[in-house]
């Protein structure tokens, strides 16, 4: 009798705890950093809270933790940079449907006297080679983020093994991206990182981007619903309505209206899918 006390305390407690997020007035997003770190949400939030009366936390984590916070229920919408990984969070059952929402790209970024000369080389593949046989240091996040997602396969793409090289020239920070760009240009290695941190970070020091524009360094954001069938316990219409809000055109034309130093950071590409939902 005593130990099925203590499961029945020990539900009702689980079930407090989501009750938490079924808060009709919070909408809990696990994101990307990218969007946190070049203060999109800062610009963006209050102008949505102050129109629909909702709250919105944001978590921000690298893609990979997102999408496990995500899977786990501790979400009502998903904003990431992985669109292999959202696919397959929606085909699982986990998120109701995947939007578009903005891009950018990726740049990779190495000390302003391009001791490698990377500036004349003309394709990625070639550049990453330039920097294997180079021994100069590369700084990965080696974290699961949409970043390390996308520099691994680049590395693959170029058939660089970087597992060989791991600790040598090859190093992973297992940091954000805001650390591993500082690790980089402490060091005086490279890194790849999204434009739009690249942009917000404010310790560039002697280092500048020495290679982008490549067809292979596209970024895509994707937005997703937490499926409440999936965890009952989500704020669905919040998530709903936030989604709505971010792909209309209202949401959409703020987001590219977003600058930095001069410069735009997101590139809004969501409303051809926005009356699809």
């Amino acid at each position: 009798m005593r130990i099925s006390k203590f499961l029945g305390s020990l539900a009702a407690f689980a079930l407090a705890g989501n009750l938490v997020l079924a808060d009709p007035t919070r909408v809990l997003v696990q994101s990307t950093t990218s969007t946190e770190n070049s203060g999109l949400y800062a610009y963006l939030l209050p102008l949505f809270e102050a129109e629909t009366g909702l709250r919105v936390d944001v978590v921000s984590v690298g893609t990979g933790q997102a999408i496990k916070n995500a899977r786990n229920g501790d979400a009502d919408v998903l904003l990431v940079h992985a669109k292999a990984a959202e696919e397959a969070f929606v085909a699982e059952g986990y998120g109701v449907e995947r939007f578009d929402l903005m891009y950018n790209d990726f740049v990779l970024v190495g000390p302003a006297s391009d001791p490698d000369a990377l500036r004349a080389v003309d394709s990625l593949p070639e550049v990453l080679d330039v920097i294997a046989k180079s021994g100069r240091p590369f700084f990965s996040r080696g974290d699961d983020s949409g970043t390390h997602k996308k520099e691994r396969s680049l590395w693959a793409g170029a058939g660089v093994d970087v597992e060989a090289e791991a600790g040598q020239w090859y190093r992973e920070t297992g940091a954000g991206m805001g650390a591993t760009l500082r690790i980089a240009v402490e060091s005086e290695g490279y890194t790849l990182t999204d434009r739009a941190t690249w942009i917000a970070f404010a310790g560039k020091d002697q280092h500048e981007i020495l290679f982008a524009g490549d067809a292979s360094l596209f970024n895509q954001y994707g937005i997703i619903a937490v499926n409440p069938e999936r965890h009952p316990h989500v704020n669905a219409d919040g998530a709903q309505s936030f989604i709505d809000w971010m792909l209309s055109q209202e949401g959409q034309t703020l987001i590219g209206a977003y600058q930095r130093d001069g410069q735009q950071l997101f590139f809004p590409n969501g409303t051809e899918t926005a009356g699809t939902h």
